[in-house]
């Protein structure tokens, strides 16, 4: 995928994902999502943020979390889901189209965290959503590169991954496999997804 092809798919996930949440009731928006401690909201207030954070506000609210990535992740989630829901998912849906990335972002790694991201709203509700499977790889690939805060590689040592609907695979060893998407949640550390995998159990 060029760079185009993945800012288009970035900005449909948002538009999806924006619908998706303006559909739910306030109890949905209290559901817990797959981010762990997170319910709907913060992972949706999270979703909002991500392209309106520049260098300096991300440095302040790193100071905030005393030198901690996954702290200053929490706490800025936690703030922005402060707000009403209706903010929120207009936040989202003014994203669309707003190509900028966070502070230490790739390109890559907005893409996968806007599909996975998505997931962890809608499994838990029970709501079908699919990744396009192009983007998948792409996702795949990333998350099997970088190290921090997944560490896939480490996680899998000893086996291979294989996808049974793209032309994707990667490590050594003993098999996983199933559909691209649940072998992304799977990479990003969600285990959602491992019943339509084999090879794994939970």
């Amino acid at each position: 995928m060029d760079e185009a092809k993945i800012w288009q798919t970035i900005d449909s996930e948002r538009a999806a994902t924006a619908d998706l949440l303006a559909g739910l009731t306030e109890v949905e928006w209290t559901y817990p999502s797959l981010c762990e401690g997170w319910t709907v909201r913060e992972v949706a207030a999270h979703l909002s943020l991500a392209h309106r954070i520049g260098v300096g506000g991300a440095l302040k609210a790193f100071v905030r979390a005393r030198g901690s990535f996954n702290r200053m992740v929490d706490q800025t989630a936690r703030a922005e889901a402060r707000r009403p829901t209706a903010e929120i998912v207009a936040e989202l849906r003014g994203a669309v189209g707003f190509h900028k990335l966070a502070p230490g972002q790739t390109l890559k790694n907005a893409l996968m965290d806007s599909m996975v991201h998505s997931q962890d709203i809608a499994l838990p509700l029970g709501i079908e959503r699919h990744m396009p499977v192009d983007a998948a790889v792409v996702s795949a690939d990333d998350l099997w590169r970088i190290g921090f805060p997944f560490h896939a590689r480490r996680r899998f040592a000893g086996h291979r991954l294989v996808a049974t609907d793209a032309d994707w695979s990667a490590g050594e060893g003993a098999e996983i496999s199933g559909p691209i998407e649940a072998l992304v949640m799977l990479l990003a550390g969600r285990s959602a997804t491992i019943p339509r995998l084999t090879g794994i159990t939970v």
